[in-house]
């Protein structure tokens, strides 16, 4: 991922990966250049792929930065050559979640929810929500049953039908 998105590289590859052929690609596909679409600096989700995949490293400037994870995955399920990343919830059928390995040579591991739980998938993260009050006071009675909601049976159900992975259930 380091040596598509990246042009520090910092994660070891050796070298810039720029068509479909250096990434084992044979026929038609092995001259065609790898399109890369990313999300814009605002993003959290920019800064964790960042981060992890790139190892703090710099983007390439050739990268499409998009406004919204859902427009990273329109783009490259309308051009053929393209590549991107996002959150999972934003997963069409115009498009393939891919398996990835933390290390070179390793086991590519699917983006399943147990894998994604589990942390053996490399690119998993938690979302918080978090809250703004005073130590010293009860919680504000609508946080409350904000907070409540959101963990119920009923709050998890709208998380899953919306294409993200549930609370675990020890929560």
């Amino acid at each position: 991922m380091d040596a598509i998105f990246s042009k520090t590289r910092r994660a070891g590859y050796p070298n810039d990966i720029t068509t479909w052929g250096q990434l084992g690609l044979k026929g038609a596909w092995a001259n065609k250049p790898v399109s890369v679409f990313g999300r814009n600096s605002a993003s959290g989700t920019y800064g964790f792929f960042k981060e992890h995949a790139l190892a703090k490293g710099d983007y390439k400037d050739t990268v499409k930065e998009q406004p919204g994870s859902a427009s990273v995955v329109q783009g490259v399920s309308e051009d053929p050559y393209a590549i991107g990343y996002s959150g999972i919830g934003y997963r069409t059928s115009g498009v393939r979640a891919v398996p990835l390995a933390a290390k070179a040579g390793g086991n590519p591991v699917e983006p399943t929810y147990a894998n994604a739980l589990s942390k053996k998938y490399p690119l998993s993260r938690y979302l918080y929500i978090y809250v703004v009050r005073d130590p010293r006071r009860p919680a504000d009675p609508l946080v409350r049953e904000f907070l409540k909601f959101v963990l119920s049976r009923e709050g998890q159900e709208i998380v899953v039908k919306d294409g993200f992975l549930r609370c675990p259930p020890a929560w």
